[in-house]
């Protein structure tokens, strides 16, 4: 079996901080000159980014690439999101709207959590955000100050500790791999609390392991963070993406969670970066103050396109079975060539693969597949920079075909490679 020796930090350091070696080197660039602030310097690159601009790059070049790193729906937007649009382009100024967004869709969301979870929440609680990016700067200015510590799941998405980085907050990384079953463990979160940790945000299901957290550990974390008077951040940009299993809105344990969701995953609408959060009672003047001074407001024609999203239910249904095909094709598939490790897979349309037995430097290992084998996945040290040297994510979010040609060519690779 193929091994690939340890990254070398200095050969890295350009594309990822490990271990302290790009921060190390920026902060000996500042003492000549002060280019650029001290918390731009420890916010990393997001390395899926990186990939995807390579991808692309090859693929305009004429080569063939299978497109595996990023989670983005492939095709449009559903038709009636598409037809919105353009009456909203013919019929609406698409002006500014207020702060916290168009009534219309924050009452059509309010709306959708009484008829998918039985919750009702009030519109005015529902603020509209440039997509879920958005909602996560708010929602970390809203509820923490510079220098307050945070929980973060570990595996978890990397721009969480990214954004946390830039305004000066403290993520603290929190184990949630196979051994703590997936999440954070409440006993871990309850000793960090007593330290001095503000609050912990988790997603369920997770990016990148696809992990839903239970309903009993769901509900442990929430009530263990608020009562010890911290702030729980749910990200739940991935629901309605699920296979076995549905996975719990946070609210449904508590009105004070702050809950973040998007229209790009399920509803297939990256691109018009349109999100929502809906906020307990007492942050949602400050993050209506944020929102003005910040952004103004969310794009409006996507906001007027959103509303239509929750009467696309068919054609996102054939869509998330589509994912549930390329789900069951690679749990099938990739053990027989040698990657079977995987994380639960429970939702989202990702597959966490453990391949230490291949590598511990997982930044090359990407790389070969990517100009070898013409198939473009992510690194592990993107959502775990402690271990993800042992870790590579692969999106099933593309065409079955495209699915089925991947597993062609990393068998080859990995028949060639052994």
């Amino acid at each position: 079996m193929v091994i690939l020796v340890a990254a070398n930090c200095d050969r890295f350091k350009a594309v990822f901080p490990c271990r302290g070696g790009r921060a190390a080197a920026m902060s000996e660039g500042m003492k000549s000159h002060r280019a650029i602030s001290r918390r731009a310097a420890k916010v990393a690159p997001f390395l899926a980014m990186d990939v995807m601009r390579e991808a692309r790059q090859r693929l305009a070049a004429g080569d063939d690439v299978v497109r595996m790193e990023v989670g983005q729906p492939f095709g449009q937007a559903p038709r009636k999101v598409l037809e919105a649009a353009r009456a909203a382009m013919r019929e609406e100024p698409l002006g500014y709207t207020d702060a916290a967004g168009l009534l219309p869709l924050r009452e059509r969301i309010a709306r959708h959590y009484r008829e998918t979870h039985g919750i009702d929440v009030d519109p005015a609680r529902v603020f509209i955000t440039t997509g879920s990016s958005g909602a996560f700067l708010l929602a970390f200015l809203a509820a923490f100050d510079a220098g307050d510590a945070v929980g973060l799941p570990n595996p978890g998405y990397p721009a969480y500790r990214n954004i946390f980085h830039a305004l000066g907050i403290t993520p603290r990384l929190l184990p949630a791999g196979a051994a703590q079953g997936w999440a954070p463990r409440v006993e871990e979160v309850a000793a960090k609390l007593k330290e001095g940790m503000k609050g912990l945000l988790v997603a369920s299901p997770a990016n990148p392991t696809g992990a839903i957290i239970d309903d009993a550990r769901l509900r442990a974390l929430i009530e263990t963070v608020e009562a010890a008077g911290g702030w729980f951040i749910s990200d739940e940009i991935y629901h309605g993406l699920t296979y076995e299993r549905p996975a719990t809105t946070a609210l449904a344990f508590s009105e004070r969670a702050i809950v973040i969701n998007s229209f790009s995953k399920y509803y297939a609408m990256t691109g018009w970066r349109i999100g929502w959060m809906v906020l307990p009672d007492e942050l949602r003047r400050v993050a209506e103050v944020l929102g003005q001074n910040l952004f103004i407001s969310a794009p409006t024609i996507s906001q007027h396109a959103a509303i239509a999203a929750f009467d696309a239910t068919e054609e996102l249904q054939e869509r998330r079975a589509g994912y549930a095909a390329n789900r069951d094709l690679l749990l099938n598939e990739l053990p027989r060539i040698g990657l079977g490790a995987l994380a639960p897979a429970d939702g989202a349309f990702y597959l966490y693969a453990d391949v230490s037995h291949l590598t511990n430097d997982s930044i090359t290992l990407s790389r070969r597949l990517l100009r070898e084998a013409r198939v473009a996945v992510t690194s592990g040290l993107d959502f775990d920079p402690l271990d993800g040297g042992r870790f590579l994510r692969l999106s099933y979010a593309g065409s079955h075909d495209d699915m089925a040609r991947a597993v062609e060519r990393l068998a080859a690779w990995m028949k060639e490679n052994a």
